[in-house]
């Protein structure tokens, strides 16, 4: 790993470039194989990043400027990305999935100063073309194609001196903003500094070392928290190598590149490896004659766990999970077949990483120990539960909210601890995250009920895809539920297969939280990027909410 004199992202990009050299650090798998022409090493990736750098200079960007980073994962996203780190300016990383009318709306609310897109995002930005100068980084090569007031005209890329002078920023100058699409909306800017975005990459490589050698395949969008700090900052921090994929990655696309690349090294969702268990792994599991039986049983999930790394390329050490809750079942079964999986816990407003494991090194249902450099408290703890909000501190924590000093004032405690609003619990240093504090519902007696649970159970049924746990204008809990193909198949028989769904459900649950119906929703749940259905779209259960066609 490399020894940062300081932690900015520019001294970070070219301190890595020196060091590793030729060493390949980005490259992409399309068209059913690695594109070799499209390969970066870490020389190149730190001439690009000065290239761009000095055009963005030229365009007229200044230091403190914003420059917005709107493109799909490839190896260009983080020349761009650090290209803005060199001139100085604030890179603002947005992801693909937000709609024509937020990114302008955020572009205006940032101030920026010009963008850097892929050709497949330019709709996007729609009259904001000829408002500000646009770099095309799919067109890259010694020269990219630049829009100027609405002109578009291919520059060569400045060719740097050797004694080229960057504009110096200092690690707690404004570096990053990432604006969040959470579960209950209300999309914020969050500050981030260059020594948050690194303490928060150091912290997890002591918690997993990553070496050279290590190929990480990246499968979440860059403009993450999650997948900037996890799976970019940390393989260049220690000269490992990333691979894109040129399509979003369903099992039928992640397995094929897994099988080329072979990672060693994977940062996921739940959805990921829920979806791999319940279509592939669970069904050959249950024709099993030696799975109906204790004592042979664990030889056949062993045997399972095998598949699956083998069906991930065969050399998988570290799987990180996070970004929501793994699925009870999965997480016992990935256990007894000894995959190497190790959950965490973060949020953006913390760059992203709160708590943390190495495989193997956490009790279940926990997101493992807190970071190294970090802190973490149970505010307002249930005397009897022991839960509480989840408060933080550390170097990770952001700087606030980018123009939203109301927000900014509201996401802190009045001593400094950031508010998560999550609520969780600790036991013997480990924590257990119980679920978000708005998702909170209230029982016939003051009770505290977790949606979550319920639909983490719900989720464990063949015949469910996703379920959301609303409660109803009389205070009585509903889940709406959209069914798996296996019971669609079931058409007929569906209304009497979910009444003896309530009632097995409801034997697990207790009195004040047992569900008074469920409701097949046929459109699916919008989501965020890390596959969490956004509860402030559904509030209180009505009929209305069912989604039916």
């Amino acid at each position: 790993m490399i020894q940062l004199t300081e932690k900015t992202l520019a001294r970070l990009c070219l301190t890595a470039s020196a060091q590793y050299g030729e060493r390949t650090a980005f490259t992409i798998f399309e068209d059913g194989k690695i594109n070799g022409s499209r390969r970066v090493s870490y020389r190149m990736m730190g001439l690009r990043a000065r290239q761009i750098a000095l055009l963005l200079k030229r365009l007229g960007v200044a230091p403190g400027d914003r420059v917005l980073l709107l493109a799909e994962n490839c190896p260009e996203w983080p020349l761009a990305y650090f290209g803005i780190a060199l001139a100085g300016a604030v890179s603002v990383p947005l992801l693909t999935g937000f709609s024509p009318e937020q990114v302008q709306r955020i572009t205006a609310h940032c101030e920026a100063s010009a963008i850097i897109l892929s050709r497949a995002m330019a709709g996007k930005i729609g009259p904001l073309i000829g408002a500000v100068p646009v770099m095309y980084i799919d067109s890259m090569t010694d020269e990219i194609d630049v829009s100027l007031n609405g002109s578009e005209k291919r520059l060569p890329l400045p060719v740097p001196d050797e004694n080229e002078e960057f504009p110096r920023r200092e690690p707690g100058d404004l570096a990053a903003i990432i604006y969040t699409s959470g579960t209950f909306g209300n999309s914020k800017g969050v500050m981030l500094s260059g020594a948050n975005i690194i303490s928060c990459a150091l912290s997890s490589l002591i918690i997993q070392k990553v070496r050279r050698r290590d190929r990480l395949l990246s499968v979440l969008p860059l403009a993450h928290a999650y997948e900037c700090s996890l799976g970019m900052i940390v393989p260049v921090l220690s000269g490992a190598s990333v691979c894109y994929i040129d399509r979003p990655p369903s099992p039928s696309v992640l397995v094929p590149a897994a099988k080329t690349l072979r990672p060693t090294l994977m940062v996921s969702v739940p959805v990921f490896i829920e979806k791999m268990y319940r279509s592939a792994v669970l069904p050959k599991l249950q024709q099993s004659r030696l799975y109906r039986f204790p004592l042979t049983r664990p030889l056949v999930e062993r045997a399972a766990g095998r598949k699956l790394i083998s069906a991930l390329g065969g050399s998988i050490r570290f799987f990180g999970i996070g970004g929501a809750p793994l699925a009870a079942e999965v997480e016992k079964f990935l256990r007894r077949a000894r995959f190497p999986f190790a959950p965490g816990y973060g949020l953006t407003e913390a760059a992203p990483l709160v708590t943390g494991t190495a495989p193997k090194r956490f009790p279940f249902r926990s997101t493992g120990a807190v970071s190294p450099g970090v802190e973490i408290r149970i505010d307002g703890a249930n005397p009897k539960t022991g839960v509480g909000e989840i408060q933080v501190r550390g170097p990770n924590v952001m700087m606030g909210y980018y123009r939203d000093e109301e927000q900014t004032g509201t996401a802190f405690t009045h001593d400094g601890w950031l508010r998560t609003g999550d609520l969780g619990r600790i036991d013997k240093g480990k924590l257990y995250v119980c679920g978000r504090i708005k998702a909170l519902i209230l029982g016939p007696c003051g009770e505290n009920i977790y949606p979550e649970e319920i639909e983490s159970l719900l989720g464990s049924s063949m015949l469910i895809e996703e379920a959301l746990v609303l409660p109803g204008a009389k205070g009585e809990i509903v889940a709406l539920v959209r069914l798996s193909d296996a019971a669609k198949a079931a058409a007929s028989a569906v209304e009497h297969v979910l009444e003896d769904l309530r009632a097995w459900a409801n034997k697990k649950l207790a009195g004040f939280s047992r569900l008074s119906k469920i409701v097949v929703r046929n459109e699916p749940f919008e989501k965020t990027p890390t596959m969490k259905i956004k509860r402030h779209l559904y509030g209180q259960y009505t009929p209305s909410l069912r989604g039916e066609v």
